[in-house]
């Protein structure tokens, strides 16, 4: 399992979640776990996600997913696990 991490953050609006599962869907992205909130109209998720079946590489995706953020008016993270853990670890 290849696990990576992508956050979301950014102006509430209609169809973010929509918008980021799409994409992950059509590349055959596993979702494993989403958390979500809204603070005073301010978006923010974290997925972790499954790119094992995907077929691009992982800078293709990263590359995607900031262009679709741009688009909708957010900002998309994404960091593979194992750095996300050696950043974060305390």
């Amino acid at each position: 399992m290849k696990k990576t991490i992508i956050t979301v953050v950014g102006k509430d609006t209609v169809g973010i979640i929509a918008r980021v599962c799409t994409y992950l869907a059509d590349n055959q992205i596993n979702i494993l776990d989403i958390s979500q909130t809204i603070v005073q109209g301010f978006f923010n998720m974290m997925m972790i996600v499954d790119t094992n079946l995907t077929g691009k590489d992982f800078g293709v995706i990263v590359d995607e997913l900031n262009a679709l953020g741009e688009e909708i008016g957010v900002v998309i993270k994404c960091q593979k696990e194992e750095i996300f853990d050696q950043m974060h670890r305390v």
